[in-house]
């Protein structure tokens, strides 16, 4: 697999329709959205079909799913995306964040990533969001790279595994460039797929 042929795969925020290259924060939220649920302890169907449903009742920006409620959201919300376990907890923390944005940030991913002081304290913010855990966060900020100044985080362990697997040297790359979200993004893709189908790895 080489570079070029890594870079005709989708963006996991283009696959939803995300804009993020538009900086807006209504995509913004809409990508923060997704990446809760697809961190979230339900397989990346039901997280998808989920999103989707939060695309269909219009509940995509903190004030819209804050107005909605908790019960909204866990029924029909959370229940019409596949969820059996898991909904109230989840809905829990994705009105929890929507609260923190709205009041120390004034609802605005934007706001927040220009009040932080650095990189690190970006992530830290982020994994201050009830139920943004590192591994999310990493989810969430790596798309954002070209896009953000302080979005950094390291590459996952498996982008370097795989990027070893078919000897490609990632360290001649711009780490801020979108061709290395795009080639990070497909390498991650790889792994899912060959975890899913061994024979193949």
């Amino acid at each position: 697999m080489t570079i070029q042929e890594l870079l005709t795969f989708p963006l996991f925020s283009e696959e939803l329709g995300i804009d993020l290259q538009s900086g807006k924060d209504h995509e913004l939220f809409k990508w923060l959205l997704a990446t809760l649920l697809f961190g979230g302890p339900v397989s990346r169907d039901i997280a998808r079909k989920t999103y989707r449903t939060f695309q269909k009742y219009r509940l995509l920006d903190p004030l819209s799913i804050t107005r909605a409620g908790w019960s909204y959201l866990v029924h029909p919300v959370m229940r019409e995306g596949g969820y059996v376990r898991h909904d109230g907890v989840t809905a829990s923390h994705i009105m929890e964040t929507c609260g923190t944005l709205q009041q120390y940030y004034q609802g605005s991913l934007n706001t927040l990533h220009s009040m932080a002081e650095s990189p690190r304290d970006l992530e830290n913010r982020l994994t201050a969001l009830r139920g943004m855990e590192p591994a999310s966060a990493n989810i969430f900020l790596r798309e954002l790279r070209p896009i953000w100044d302080k979005a950094n985080p390291e590459p996952l362990a498996v982008v370097n595994e795989m990027a070893k697997k078919f000897k490609l040297n990632l360290a001649q790359m711009d780490r801020k460039s979108p061709a290395f979200a795009k080639v990070e993004s497909a390498l991650i893709r790889l792994k899912q797929t060959r975890s899913k189908n061994p024979r193949r790895a």
